[in-house]
């Protein structure tokens, strides 16, 4: 599939698509400063990873985040078709995306997730403003839900010939992975992660413990194929289990939370284990947090 070409000038058009698709590009920077951050790359270390540090991430985010105002012109040019036809017609842009991406890292797949997840979201974004409905965390996901109707049979149930890391761990455990996130309407994050964030800031605390908390209850209670492919299903269920211990702790409050959340870095690093798909939902939970409530 030919890469489309970039024109950032083009991905000028309205200010609320403007807002939107940068605010998706802040939540990649946000999701990656965040630190410590247990298995993952941050500020302090490149956690389970050997082929990546944040300078990848941060020229990762400013590859894709030329993309996202174009995801939502997509959704806006399509609003009128079938929201069923609108995945298939996503593709050579979600590819074309992914290249730059992979053209900025050298190869090094950082936010591969994230272009799924984030395209997904600026399209839905796009599909509802050019429908003049109301916009928010819920109406997004539920657009997102109704694009990706059918994906988990599809390309993982039917037509599953095991080729890829995600296809093995659903065929061997029925981990959906990314897929299954997606077409439930990020789920997870929006009867879990979501209202976790918001409940903690309203309660005073600072961002940095909030997004900490929100990560540890996205590990805790997602199936990250990321963590699987690396440590097994043994793997996944300690990685969940510890995150789940932390929270009941006290999750990152205080000087004992930031303590134990490095003694979990150290030991995930241990492992060689990366919760890469539960930092992909936690930066999907950071962007539906600045939508109206």
């Amino acid at each position: 599939m030919r890469s489309l070409p970039v024109d950032p000038a083009s991905c000028t058009p309205q200010p609320e698509v403007n807002g939107f698709a940068h605010t998706a590009y802040r939540a990649l920077l946000v999701e990656v400063n965040l630190t410590p951050k247990p298995g993952l790359v941050d500020r302090h270390n490149n956690g389970a990873h050997r082929d990546m540090n944040i300078g990848h991430f941060y020229r990762s985010a400013r590859a894709i985040g030329i993309w996202l105002p174009r995801f939502i012109r997509q959704g806006r040019d399509d609003a009128c078709r079938p929201v069923a036809e609108q995945l298939l017609r996503l593709r050579p842009l979600g590819l074309a995306c992914e290249n730059h991406m992979f053209q900025a890292t050298g190869g090094v797949n950082t936010h591969k997730g994230s272009v799924f997840s984030l395209g997904l979201l600026c399209t839905a974004f796009g599909r509802l403003s050019q429908q003049q409905h109301v916009i928010d965390a819920t109406s997004l996901c539920a657009e997102v839900a109704a694009m990706c109707r059918g994906l988990v049979t599809r390309e993982l149930q039917q037509h599953n010939a095991l080729q890829t890391a995600g296809q093995r761990l659903y065929a061997r455990h029925g981990l959906s992975g990314a897929r299954g996130e997606a077409e439930s309407g990020f789920e997870r994050v929006i009867n879990g992660a979501l209202p976790l964030y918001r409940q903690r800031l309203n309660a005073g605390c600072d961002e940095q413990t909030v997004l900490m908390d929100s990560l540890l209850w996205l590990m805790a209670n997602n199936d990250d194929t990321n963590v699987a492919s690396r440590g097994g299903i043994d793997g996944l269920r300690w990685l969940q289990q510890r995150a789940a211990e932390l929270l009941a702790q006290g999750g990152a409050q205080g000087e004992p939370g930031i303590t134990r959340l490095r003694q979990f870095d150290a030991e995930c690093i241990t492992r060689n284990l990366s919760p890469g798909g539960s930092a992909d939902l936690l930066i999907v939970t950071w962007l539906l947090a600045q939508l109206p409530n």
